[in-house]
């Protein structure tokens, strides 16, 4: 026999109402008893809405976004029993003594049942591939689930591993890795606008901005076109972090514009960035894991033996970064010289690709423009890069221990060091950032 069942909210505590964020299951589906049907979250709990019988899923009677409570109904449910042929005697009714003999035939040629009745008689194909039940209905807790849905990650793809195939976070973490850096291009695509972004996030939104007020159509650069898509896989495949640190460059300022002058005479000015790529080789020598780069498949990392510096430059069409090699082998004269005949191709557009290539480590300065902090995107396959704010005279507590001490003027220059998680922790980048500003409050420490 079977019967049409109400399946209704249970008992759901102190919740009068609470948000439907999730269907598990669609009209046709077989599911088992305590089988999860829907997903609901309040604002204190998300919890899950089991199936109280056995069956096939006949309608829906809820949507993503209804409101529910105790006793709002959820579906309708076929519920079976194991005499399931019974109806099949019942139909023939002017027939009677036809019956008789149909549960032995159904007994033993089950195929011939689901021409009798197609819509549910099918029941035997789905059981077949009893292992793929999971893909349909994830074995997960409403927490994983809500961590999921946030990441956009479809846990029927998500491979379980805890009890009896129950799906953790660290699975749902380990997925996600796994598609950012398996597919990042395709990840990317998804993401433009025209296509939506990546997993199921909501569609761009498509506004008609003209119909608020005047606007003008302006077409982006081509080097804002490419750096773009460069920048959003960056952004959403590197587990961006950022260090904020400052240094003391009082005396670091002093000696340059000391030996300022010498060097207008040769033609090119010795800027601060010159100090700035000398100081984070020497860092970069101390803490050899930020001049590094992770494998393909992320699981080892290749250590440079070199240090070439990506700079970016600020030009009419966008940013560009071109790279200066070799940068431990060179002094600051040297680096200031190469950085005015670089940034003067960027602007004229002469850059070539191969003078953008191979970089180790990147630094944007914004110094010459104002800002106390930012958080700079790190160009892959690079692990790190340095934003450089402008510099401040601020008084400054110093003084050693049975000393006087006093507030002082100094000149501090704000550090943003933004990191890959997945190679540096934030212990490791403090300790960059602090050894980097001991550089740069005494350049000599590069000699070292």
């Amino acid at each position: 026999m079977s019967s049409i069942t109400e399946v209704k909210v249970p008992d759901i505590g102190d919740f009068k109402e609470v948000d439907v964020i999730e269907i598990l299951v669609k009209p046709g589906d077989t599911v088992a008893k305590e089988a999860s049907l829907i997903t609901v979250e309040s604002d204190k709990a998300t919890m899950e809405i089991p199936s109280p019988a056995a069956g096939v899923v006949k309608e829906l009677k809820v949507k993503l976004g209804d409101k529910v409570a105790e006793g709002s109904m959820i579906l309708l449910l076929e519920a079976s029993v194991d005499a399931a042929p019974a109806p099949q005697a019942a139909k023939p009714a002017e027939i009677p003594a036809t019956p008789a003999p149909a549960p032995p035939a159904a007994a033993s040629a089950p195929a011939a049942e689901p021409a009798a009745v197609p819509i549910h008689r099918p029941a035997p194909v789905p059981l077949a591939p009893v292992a793929e039940a999971p893909a349909f209905m994830p074995h997960a807790s409403p927490s994983v689930r809500k961590f999921a849905r946030e990441l956009g990650a479809d846990l029927a793809k998500v491979r379980g591993s805890g009890s009896k195939g129950r799906i953790t976070q660290e699975d749902v973490q380990a997925f996600v890795k796994r598609m950012l850096s398996a597919a990042p291009a395709t990840a990317l695509a998804a993401a433009a606008p025209a296509g939506g972004v990546p997993f199921n996030l909501p569609e761009w939104p498509q506004v008609d901005f003209a119909k608020f007020g005047p606007v003008e159509l302006k077409a982006l650069s081509r080097i804002k076109r490419l750096s773009g898509a460069n920048l959003h896989r960056n952004w959403i495949s590197i587990p961006h972090v950022t260090q904020f640190d400052e240094a003391d460059i009082t005396e670091l300022e002093a000696f340059r514009k000391e030996s300022g002058a010498a060097s207008e005479k040769q033609g090119f000015k010795l800027t601060l960035l010159a100090f700035l790529i000398k100081a984070c080789v020497t860092a970069l020598r101390q803490y050899p894991e930020f001049n590094a780069s992770l494998d393909r498949g992320g699981e080892n990392l290749v250590l440079k033996k070199y240090f070439h510096i990506g700079v970016a430059v600020d030009t009419p069409d966008g940013l560009v970064v071109p790279v200066i090699r070799d940068a431990d082998r060179k002094g600051v004269y040297d680096l200031a010289r190469e950085l005015a005949e670089v940034s003067k191709l960027a602007r004229d557009k002469k850059l070539k690709p191969g003078d953008m290539q191979g970089g180790t480590f990147s630094i944007s300065s914004l110094g010459g423009i104002g800002g106390t902090a930012f958080t700079p995107i790190i160009n892959a396959p690079e692990v790190a890069i340095l934003g450089v704010s402008r510099s401040a005279m601020r008084p400054v507590w110093v003084g050693a221990k049975g000393e006087a001490c006093q507030f002082v003027p100094r000149l501090m220059l704000p550090l943003s060091l933004a990191y890959d998680h997945r190679v540096i922790d934030g212990a490791a980048a403090a300790r960059f950032t602090s050894y980097l500003a001991s550089v740069l409050s005494d350049i000599r420490r590069s000699l070292l």
